[in-house]
Formats: C-alpha cells, structure tokens, sequence
C-alpha cells in the first residue's frame, strides 16, 4: 500500500456496517477508519480491465452493507479461487499493484492476494497481472480486517505483508491508524504457525508505533529482536540527524521525548529493525521517499 493513495485499508470497520446495540446491522460502522474513499471511478483502460478481466482475477466478496464490508459468515476457498494448493501471501493494502505483482513473477510457487478497497488501484493491479501474465494472483475490494476475521480460513496464510500504511501522522487522526492492537490477533489468526507478518513504513514514529504494538501482541516473535540498534539504528539516525521534516518540524524536534536520568536519549537502544526485505520491489512511492532523505523502517514479526 501506498500513502500517496487514499489508503487501502483501515482499522477494524470500514465506511459502512456494524452492528447496531440492537444487534442488528446498521448503515455505519462505529469503528473509524484508516482509509478515505475518494476518487473510486474508473475510467479509460481501467474500466476496460475492471469488465474484462474482473471475472477472472477479482474475488466475488458476499457484502454485508458497505461496498468494502464481507459477509461474516463467507469464507473463502482459496484453492478454488488459485485452482491449486500452494502457499498463499496476503498484502493489505496493494496499492497500484507493484509489489505483489512483482513478488507473484518472482515467486510463480506461491499464490498472492491484494487486499484493496481502492477500486481504480484493484483495477490498475488487474491491468499487471495480464501484462505479466501471472495465474497466481487474485485481488479482492475489501476492508482488510474483515478479511482478516472472517474470509480468510484460519492459518491459511504464510505471510501477511503491510507495506507503507497511511501514517495519519496528526495525534487526533492516530486513532485510524491501520495497525493497532486489534489489528494483531486478527493477523494471527490468518497466518500458520512460522507465518511472518512484514511491515514497513517510512514514517518514524509510526514505525515506533508498530514496533510497541507487535512487540505487546500475544502470537508473536521478533525475528530481528536486538538487531539494528544504537547506533545501527535507522530511529537513531532519523533522531539525530533530523531527516525527516514535515511542514518544517523535525521528527525529532516532534517526537515524543526518551528520558534518562542524564535527559533525553538520543539513541534507540531497543532496536528490532529487520533488514529492508529483498522481497519488496523497490515501487515508485518509496523511490521517492529515498530520494527525499526519509528513512524506511522494516519490521518482521514470526506467529508462534
């Protein structure tokens, strides 16, 4: 998933559905949200490739109310939907397609779900599987903790792949925030034992934000727990060299303050970064982060 797209996904509940106090359904959901539905109509080629292509490559997704929301009682068959067993990689939020599509010709032994509610960028990603003329990736418009909860079969996925989520970097929006603690068991719930949850952002106190948020989840295990600390650190360098600057304030200047008995800690002594994921095509939004000076964040967590 990309920031500079309404983000794909969102915190439990999406922009319609839940239920109501007298347990039946209501047209909203009391949950917020961690995506903005804007610009959804497709035009041109990716009109074109949602009516050509839809039938074969989108997942027919039973709705409860909203256009994002799953049936709670739909579960999804996913060797009918890859027509094969194989191991099956799940990304929240895939954006316009460029790292999964990447990953699935990389990887023709696996199979790959998108998990998108952003309908030209399901269309785009459709548009890639044709061009590279892949069988083993499948996308569906769909509010990923729902998936996550219900459509997806328990352990069914090896890995669960959060690439680069809308950070919501204002305090008062932190609350729609994609990963949060009820996020995790959902996640845990869809991955086989061994099955590793792959996250990255270049946003450095969201990255803090997910490091506490797996790091307090029950199900899992830091396979970099140590690494990349001190001085290695990424969060380190991000401190103290202040690279990254939003309308004109530090991250450090505006993050929240380590305190010693010496006072603040400009090092981050607790570390847990993993090494950039070979995996990861290298897409056009974090080439630009790089080119920026932002630093990038990788994180991979084991369910246990």
């Amino acid at each position: 998933m990309t920031d500079d797209l309404p983000n794909p996904d969102s915190h439990p509940g999406s922009d319609s559905d839940a239920n109501s106090p007298s347990g039946l359904p209501s047209r909203h959901r009391t949950q917020p949200v961690s995506f903005v539905r804007r610009g959804s109509r497709l035009q041109g080629r990716r009109k074109e490739a949602w009516e050509e292509l839809a039938d074969t490559y989108l997942i027919d997704v039973p709705r409860s109310v909203a256009d994002t929301s799953v049936d709670p009682g739909f579960v999804l068959d996913v060797e009918a939907a890859f027509g094969r067993a194989a191991e099956l990689v799940v990304e929240i939020g895939s954006g316009l397609g460029e790292a999964i599509t990447h990953a699935a010709a990389e990887h023709p032994e696996r199979d790959f779900l998108a998990l998108e509610v952003y309908k030209p960028g399901l269309a785009n990603t459709m548009l890639k599987i044709r061009q590279a003329g892949l069988t083993n990736v499948r996308v569906a418009q769909v509010n990923a903790p729902e998936a996550l909860a219900t459509m997806l079969p328990e352990g069914s996925a090896s890995e669960v792949w959060v690439f680069f989520p809308d950070p919501w970097p204002k305090t008062k929006h932190h609350k729609r925030r994609l990963v949060q603690p009820s996020l995790a068991p959902l996640v845990r719930r869809a991955l086989r034992p061994g099955g590793v949850w792959r996250l990255a952002t270049d946003w450095s106190e969201y990255a803090q934000h997910m490091r506490q948020v797996l790091d307090d989840a029950e199900g899992f295990r830091n396979l970099h727990a140590g690494e990349r600390a001190g001085s290695e650190s990424p969060l380190t360098r991000v401190w103290q060299e202040g690279l990254e600057n939003v309308a004109g304030v530090t991250a450090r200047a505006g993050r929240k303050a380590v305190l010693t008995e010496e006072g603040r800690d400009e090092t981050d002594e607790l570390g847990g970064w993993a090494p950039r994921f070979e995996g990861r095509v290298l897409t056009s939004f974090e080439a630009k982060g790089h080119s920026a000076g932002r630093e990038v964040f990788d994180l991979a967590y084991e369910a246990v």
